[in-house]
Parts: C-alpha cells; sequence; structure tokens
C-alpha cells in the first residue's frame, strides 16, 4: 500500500527537483509586483491652441507667429522653460474623470493595482468578432479556471488509490476478531477522503454547466464529456464489490456501530455519483436494500446512533424516490415513514425528515408527488399530513425549530393542495386537532393556552398565514383563536394579524357570516382592560391596553360594515349587541359595544321598542357609573377616569339620544324614579351611611342631567 502511494507522488526525474514547480496560473505575480512596487516614469508633452477673441481672422486663431510670441512671455514670466523641450518629470499615477452631471460612473476597483474601470457589456464583447483586435493586447488571465482541470487531473488519477488501499484493509477485517479503534479510524478517513473527491468533482460537474458557461467565452466552452469521465461509477466498481461490509467473525456491539457507519460512508459516495449516472439495476437494489433495513426501525438497537448517522440518506430520499421503480418507490417511502414516525420529536432526524417531506411536496413537484394517480404513495402521504398536527402539539414551545419547519410544512400544503384533492381534505382535518394549538377550555370559565402563545413571533405569523388556507373553518376553531385573540400575554401586532387573515378567509368564503359575526361580538365583549386601580391611567399610560381596545374597536366595526348594507348588518347585530348590553359589561366593553351599535344606525334610530326599553334600564347606570368616577380636580387618578376621556364614553349614547326621543324619554323616566326614590330616603333626617350614598347618587344624577343639557344645546346652535 505504501509503495503504491510513494509511487504515486514520486517526481519523474531529478531534474524536476531542482526545477521549482510550474504555476497553474498563467500570470508570474512576482514579476507583476516588481512592475506596480515602482512608480512609472511618464513621457508628457503639452501643446494648447488658443482662442483669439478679439481678432479679425474669420478663422478666429491667432497666427503662428504671434502665437509661439505669446507662449514665451507667459512661460518666463511662471519660470518655465521655453516651449519645444520634452519634460520627463516624475508624477503621482492619480486618475481623473470630468463630472458633468452624470448619475453614476459604475466604476470598480481592482484589488490588485487599485485602478478605476467600468465593465463592458458581455453581449457587446461576445457580438464584435475582432474584440481582441480592437483592444490590441491579449488577455492576462487565462480564459480556462486557473488550475481546475490539473486539480481534476490528479484528484482523478488518486481516487483509484484511495480505492485499493480501502481495499487492502478488507482481509484485515475477515481475519481480526474485533475491529480496533485505530484500524477503524483509518478506514474511515480513507472512506471520507474518497467522499471529498466525489463530492468535488460531483459540485465541478454541477457548475461546469452554468459558472463555468459564464466564465469563458461562447467559442470556449468546456467538453463536458471529458468532466462525466472523471466521475464515472466504473472508477468505484472495486468499492461497489466489497458493499455492504460485514465481520465475518463474532462482533461486540461496538463493532456493528463501526461497520454501519462505514457502510452510511459508502452508500452516500454512491447516491452521490448516481446523481449523474446511470447505475446498473443490480447495483441499485444492493443500495436500496441496504437503505431500506437501515430505515427500518426493526434493527434499531442504539436508536439514537443510528438516528445521528442516518442523515445523510434522509436528505437523499426525495431524489431518490424520483430516479426508481415503482416497487422501490414504495418499499423505500414504507421505510422512511416508519423512521419519520418513531424517532424522537426533538431530533434532527425528525427536522432532517420534514425537510425531506417538504421537498417532496414542493408545488413544482406537484405532478410527480401531489397526482393521486399511485394509491400506495396517496397511502404515505396521508400519513405525513396526519402526523403533523399531532407532532405540532407534541414539540409545544420546546424546539421551535422543528415547529417552525411543520408550520411551513403545513403552510405549503394549505397553498399547493389542489381544490377537492384527498390532500386539501385532509389540510382542512388538521383544524380539528390544531384547536388545542391555540387554546382549549377546560370549562366554561377557565382556558389553557396553547404552544401558540409561547412561540417567536415568526412561528406565529406562519401559524396564521396558515389559518387562510382552511376551505371552510370551524366554529369551534374560531372559538379557540378567540379565546387565544384574549389571552393578555399576546402581543397587539399579531392580535390585528389575525383579524386581518380572518376577515380575508371570511371574503373568500372561507368562514360563515354567523360565525365571523360572533368571533368579533365575542371579542368585544370579551376582551379584559386593565383596571385603572393596577394601572393607573396618567402615570402607567404605555402599560394600559386600553389603546389597544379602542383600535380593536375600530377594526371590528370596520371589518362589519364590509360585509353588507347597513341595514341588513344592523337587523343581523341588534339583539346579540343589545343582550351583551344588558348583560352588565365593564364600561369599555359597554361603550365598545354601543360604538359598534351606533355605527349601523340611522337617523331616525332602527332600533325596535323592545331594544329601546332594554337599554333604558342599562344605560342610567351606565350614565352614573361615567359620573360617578370622574373628579376633575382629584389627584388620586388610580380611582378616576381621566376627564378627557369622558367625552368617548358618553358620546355614543348621546348619539343614540339624539336619533330617538323614546329612548330619551325612556331613561329620564328612569332616572326621575331614582330622584323620587332618594328624595323619599333623605326625607327621614337620619344621617346613615345609606342616606350618603343616597345623596352622592342625587349630585350625580343632577351632574348627569346638566351633561345633557349641555349637548342638546350643543345639538342644536
Amino acid at each position: 500500500m505504501q509503495s503504491k502511494i510513494s509511487a504515486f507522488f514520486k517526481t519523474k526525474s531529478s531534474a524536476q527537483k531542482e526545477a521549482p514547480d510550474p504555476s497553474p496560473f498563467p500570470v508570474n505575480f512576482v514579476d507583476y509586483s516588481e512592475k506596480f512596487t515602482k512608480e512609472p516614469e511618464i513621457t508628457v508633452t503639452y501643446k494648447c491652441r488658443t482662442r483669439c477673441l478679439g481678432s479679425e481672422n474669420d478663422s478666429g486663431f491667432i497666427s503662428k507667429e504671434s502665437k509661439n510670441h505669446d507662449s514665451e512671455e507667459k512661460l518666463t514670466k511662471l519660470g518655465l522653460p521655453k516651449c519645444g523641450k520634452v519634460l520627463n518629470k516624475k508624477r503621482n499615477y492619480a486618475q481623473l474623470h470630468l463630472e458633468i452631471g452624470q448619475s453614476n460612473f459604475l466604476l470598480h476597483t481592482c484589488k490588485t493595482c487599485g485602478f478605476k474601470y467600468a465593465t463592458g457589456d458581455e453581449g457587446d464583447e461576445r457580438d464584435t468578432p475582432s474584440a481582441d483586435i480592437l483592444h490590441a493586447f491579449e488577455p492576462e488571465v487565462s480564459r480556462e479556471p486557473s488550475g481546475f482541470t490539473e486539480v481534476t487531473k490528479k484528484l482523478k488519477d488518486l481516487l483509484p488509490i484511495l480505492v485499493s488501499c480501502f481495499q487492502d484493509c478488507m482481509p484485515m477485517i475477515h481475519t481480526i476478531p474485533q475491529l480496533e479503534a485505530p484500524s477503524f479510524d483509518c478506514m474511515l478517513l480513507i472512506l471520507q477522503s474518497i467522499d471529498l473527491v466525489v463530492r468535488f468533482l460531483v459540485c465541478g460537474i454541477g457548475r461546469s454547466r452554468q459558472e463555468q458557461q459564464t466564465l469563458l467565452p461562447t467559442r470556449q466552452k468546456p467538453d463536458t464529456t471529458i468532466c462525466d469521465q472523471f466521475i464515472s461509477l466504473a472508477m468505484l466498481k472495486k468499492l461497489w464489490g466489497i458493499f455492504p461490509l460485514n465481520l465475518a467473525h463474532h462482533q461486540s456491539k461496538k463493532d456493528d456501530d463501526r461497520i454501519f457507519m462505514l457502510n452510511i460512508v459508502i452508500t452516500e459516495i454512491f447516491l452521490q455519483l448516481s446523481n449523474w449516472n446511470h447505475p446498473s439495476p443490480p447495483l441499485l437494489e444492493k443500495f436500496l436494500e441496504f437503505i431500506e433495513r437501515s430505515l427500518s426501525t426493526k434493527i434499531q438497537s442504539n436508536k439514537g446512533f443510528h438516528e445521528k448517522h442516518l442523515l445523510p440518506l434522509i436528505s437523499n430520499i426525495p431524489k431518490l424516490t424520483m430516479r426508481i421503480s415503482s416497487h422501490w418507490r414504495s418499499r423505500i417511502l414504507q421505510s422512511f415513514t416508519e423512521a419519520f414516525m418513531n424517532c424522537n420529536p426533538e431530533s434532527s432526524m425528525k427536522l432532517a425528515c420534514l425537510s425531506a417531506i417538504n421537498e417532496m411536496l414542493d408545488p413544482e413537484k406537484i405532478c410527480l408527488y401531489m397526482d393521486g394517480s399511485d394509491p400506495t404513495i396517496l397511502d404515505y402521504q396521508i400519513i405525513w399530513i396526519r402526523e403533523l398536527p399531532p407532532l405540532l402539539i407534541l414539540l409545544g414551545d420546546k424546539n421551535p425549530t422543528c415547529s417552525k419547519a411543520v408550520l411551513s410544512l403545513q403552510l405549503r400544503l394549505g397553498q399547493a393542495a389542489p381544490p377537492n384533492s384527498p390532500f386539501s381534505q385532509e389540510f382542512d382535518n388538521m383544524q380539528y386537532i390544531l384547536r388545542d394549538f391555540y387554546s382549549s377550555q377546560t370549562d366554561e370559565r377557565s382556558v389553557c393556552y396553547g404552544p401558540f402563545i409561547r412561540l417567536s413571533e415568526d412561528v406565529q405569523e406562519i401559524s396564521i398565514c396558515c389559518l387562510y388556507y382552511f376551505s371552510f373553518m370551524d366554529s369551534l376553531l374560531l372559538q379557540s383563536l378567540v379565546s387565544c385573540c384574549l389571552c393578555p400575554d399576546l402581543e397587539p401586532c399579531l392580535l390585528f394579524r389575525i383579524l386581518e387573515v380572518l376577515h380575508s378567509a371570511y371574503r373568500a368564503g372561507h368562514i360563515r357570516v354567523a360565525d365571523y359575526i360572533s368571533f368579533l361580538i365575542t371579542l368585544l365583549s370579551r376582551f379584559q382592560v386593565y383596571p385603572e386601580e393596577t394601572y393607573p391611567v396618567v402615570k402607567h399610560e404605555s402599560r394600559s391596553n386600553r389603546g389597544t381596545y379602542k383600535s380593536v374597536t375600530s377594526v371590528v366595526c370596520s371589518c362589519l360594515s364590509r360585509i353588507g348594507e347597513a341595514h341588513l348588518v344592523f337587523q343581523m347585530l341588534e339583539k346579540i349587541i343589545v343582550d351583551q348590553i344588558c348583560a352588565k359589561q365593564p364600561v369599555d366593553n359597554m361603550c365598545a359595544l354601543l360604538r359598534l351599535l351606533i355605527t349601523f344606525d340611522s337617523k331616525p334610530t332602527r332600533l325596535s321598542e323592545e331594544s329601546m326599553v332594554n337599554l333604558s334600564h342599562t344605560l342610567p347606570e351606565y350614565l352614573m357609573d361615567i359620573v360617578c368616577n370622574v373628579r376633575e380636580e382629584d389627584h388620586e387618578f388610580s380611582t378616576a377616569i381621566s376627564v378627557k376621556r369622558r367625552q368617548y364614553y358618553l358620546l355614543p349614547p348621546f348619539f343614540l339620544f339624539h336619533r330617538s326621543n323614546r329612548l330619551l324619554s325612556l331613561v329620564l323616566n328612569v332616572m326621575g324614579s331614582w330622584i323620587s326614590e332618594i328624595c323619599s330616603l333623605l326625607g327621614t333626617n337620619s344621617q346613615t351611611s345609606s342616606s350618603i350614598d343616597c345623596s352622592s347618587r342625587l349630585r350625580a344624577i343632577i351632574s348627569m342631567l346638566l351633561l345633557m343639557h349641555e349637548d342638546v344645546i350643543a345639538w342644536y346652535q
């Protein structure tokens, strides 16, 4: 073995030992460095033609005699030698250009000499037959990739030697009772060297049809048939002959793992070469059988070890299944599916399987993977799709990278699945399991938020985009989403993003109008504004979500106004909104619902008699809550509503009063009954706590009546 290696690297003659190795580059950079370090001498001769503005000559130029005389006088004044003498003067080799209004010179700087130049158009140079003659010099850089041919030839000669070295190790495997670590390391390094050589050659061939086509002119394209000979399968015929490796004697578990690693590297080399060659059926079946056994879970005694070393095989599954027969495709996909189902959810093996499935569901390859013509392949694809939602919930927030891969695959499936196909049906069925990904409700009051809340924003964005592609959205999924939107930990930008996607899904016909209205009304009625006693308004305005809730109210009003005519929408919303208002909502929620009601109401009002009667019992309490919490000169901002926001809360009911005298009369009657009750209690002349409360309530009613009176004056002015 050593003799073969020495013979390969041995020089041909002693004379070649003394001479330096020829450089693969055609340019001698040593000579050029001397040229650039030495500052050039430039011979310059100055001549000038002077325009005579006052000359009587028609040509406009002075005569030769006067020109020479003026030039001599100017040179004498400046202390310069007379004209006609050549100036041998050293100067800095500075590059100048004229600025006459150009937007961009498109200049590039040479990394070697610092010279600035403008690149030419490749098409102009290609269309010019005498480009070399026009430039009048031969290019100093070779037209072929520097050193690529020489390196390729050396690697081509080195490859059989490495294979022979590995083959020389085979008798040792069959004779020794145990594979020792030094022997295994030597064999592994040889195989890894072969793998690196093959990868280099394969990458060179892959780029020869793109990058080399760009680098070389049209007249000198590389001969790809010669390059293909560099990576022929026949070059590694000896290596294929000894595959798969097996120990003749009884080996330990460690020996099994070592032999498995060697076989994996050989298989990886074969898969790299099979992309550019067509192996014979017996050779291909030999490797396919090994891949099938390796992916099968029945032989994996050391699961973690196998998952780590199976990653190169997993990444080649998509390309491999496109080149094999339908029989072998079914067997390989069966083994791949078993490996995908049984590997650890947080392992790199699971991530590699997801990447392979994503490639096999690529929209550009729909005709190969989503045609549904092969029922066997279709069964495997459905198994993969059905595994995604449980995997997403199982991952939680422990592995965001894997969760992002699952959601990206889900989004790709929703975008690429043909309508009314088995793939679109399976995608729609995902939503029944994905409800727990957003939130789940254990009982009527307690909500358990899913992993969606705890993931990063980019992962949340992908999951929100997936919602649009459901052909229909179940009401239970919308209920899970609205509970998720009510979570205080959800960022406002994501809340508005969910509203945007759901509105687009509704306009596309994916959500029923009743479910969409129920979602929006539930969001307004159950949204919890931070209490003032916890987050003071003035001092900690940035921590309060009142501004977010105001924006949500505006968005909901805008979305509902786009679903149809105002009077039709009002007929659908009237009873729902009035029932929610009469359910004793907090002040902020009642204000939002009232604003939603006046958005679709008109003058005269569209409210029914029943709605006005119900509102007449609720609006006085709402007005009292606003007035009682106003302390114009109170510095305890934690228990008072700012006067500046009073108009925001009072404007909706005042609009209703302006549009309906009937509603205003009912509200005033209720407030008049309160005054009568308070006066009867105060007539007892007893100083009790109830009388004090009645006195405060009476002052609040009077303040409210004054505000209503001021509002009436403002309306009619």
